[in-house]
């Protein structure tokens, strides 16, 4: 498979193109991608509102109040949106890798084990019955239990209860996180034993992102080789194999029959999009000239970026909200034409309907 197909059909897998499938809610788009980047609350529910022509922002946050999807930490130390459902099992089998690497960092935050679990009993305790709490609430409690938040150990032990699948991050109230008690929002967990999760988690990364190597797999996951390999083995002939310029990579099969071509479409993706955040190799969709663009300074922050068949080819961010309405400011990374600026403008029209204000686009002088 060429480059040029292979692009094509990440942008069928990613829901981003005319043909890809159609998903008609939150739930089935969760599901599909098995996991999607949240830690920008914003960016998250743009994520999932570019995926879903004629939801607004009202309509994707009521989804989560209806359980069809949650936030927690389940892979790399990161927030994602996941199935519900499957949030336990997930932690347990990639967020349990990432609890092994973090007692250097809660040493250096002067927290032991000790800490972390009397944190976490006053959480649940706290929480039990229904109990719903923001931030400020949660850290609130820790503070009259004698436990100290000062500095970032407020994150870690608001970060650890969930990691342990205690709590994890309900819908916001406003603009701050509430957190509830795991079992509680979800009482009827999946519970798929070892080979049918690693099977699950290797079928939904790969008719999402793919045509995708192993390594972005491992890069998305946090799994190492073996296990890996054992994902994709047990995943069988719902995964096929493929090469592009001598590199192996997977996809459903079905996939092969998905167009050869990039569609010929200017999308407005935000920050932390699945699209670049899915892959540790970004090479087919951005220039590595405009790299340091998207993450200035190579900081993690990823800016929202605008894509055209495929291809990043500007940023954009807020600038500020004002009577008249949203105010977003593009910044190119390629030369830009008349019929481009009029064809990325057309592109923020699923956005303005999303947030329901109009949207004015500000442009850099000549």
């Amino acid at each position: 498979m060429k480059p040029r197909e292979v692009l094509a059909r990440r942008m069928h897998s990613l829901l981003l193109a005319p043909s890809s499938p159609e998903a008609r809610t939150v739930a089935e788009v969760v599901e599909w991608f098995g996991a999607m980047q949240a830690q920008d609350i914003g960016s998250g529910l743009w994520s999932l509102g570019a995926r879903l022509p004629g939801h607004t922002i009202e309509d994707v946050q009521q989804a989560l109040e209806d359980k069809q999807a949650l936030r927690t930490w389940p892979m790399r130390g990161t927030v994602h949106f996941v199935p519900s459902r499957d949030a336990r099992w997930m932690l347990e089998l990639t967020g349990a890798k990432v609890l092994e690497g973090a007692e250097r960092r809660h040493e250096h935050h002067d927290l032991d084990r000790q800490a972390m679990t009397k944190a976490v009993d006053v959480l649940g305790a706290a929480l039990s019955g229904g109990g719903r709490m923001t931030r400020a609430e949660c850290l609130q409690v820790l503070e009259e239990a004698g436990i100290g938040t000062q500095r970032q150990r407020s994150y870690h032990f608001l970060w650890y209860a969930s990691q342990v699948g205690v709590t994890c991050i309900a819908p916001s109230i406003g603009n701050e996180q509430t957190f509830v008690l795991l079992d509680e929002w979800v009482p009827d967990p999946a519970r798929p034993g070892r080979a049918e999760a690693l099977a699950t988690l290797a079928i939904r990364y790969f008719r999402s992102h793919g045509p995708t190597t192993r390594k972005d797999f491992m890069g998305w996951t946090g799994l190492n080789t073996a296990e890996a390999k054992e994902a994709i083995a047990e995943a069988g002939d719902e995964l096929t194999r493929i090469t592009c310029e001598g590199v192996e990579m997977y996809c459903p099969p079905a996939l092969l029959d998905a167009p050869a071509t990039p569609p010929r479409t200017v999308r407005a993706l935000p920050g932390f999009d699945e699209y670049l955040l899915g892959f540790k190799d970004r090479g087919l969709m951005v220039d590595a000239a405009h790299a340091q663009a998207i993450v200035p300074g190579n900081n993690g922050v990823f800016r929202p970026t605008i894509v055209r068949s495929g291809r990043v080819i500007a940023t954009w961010r807020k600038k500020s909200l004002t009577r008249a309405g949203q105010r977003i400011e593009v910044d190119p990374l390629v030369s830009v034409s008349d019929s481009a600026r009029a064809a990325i403008t057309s592109a923020f029209a699923p956005y303005e309907r999303f947030l329901g204000t109009p949207v004015e686009l500000l442009w850099p002088e000549l």
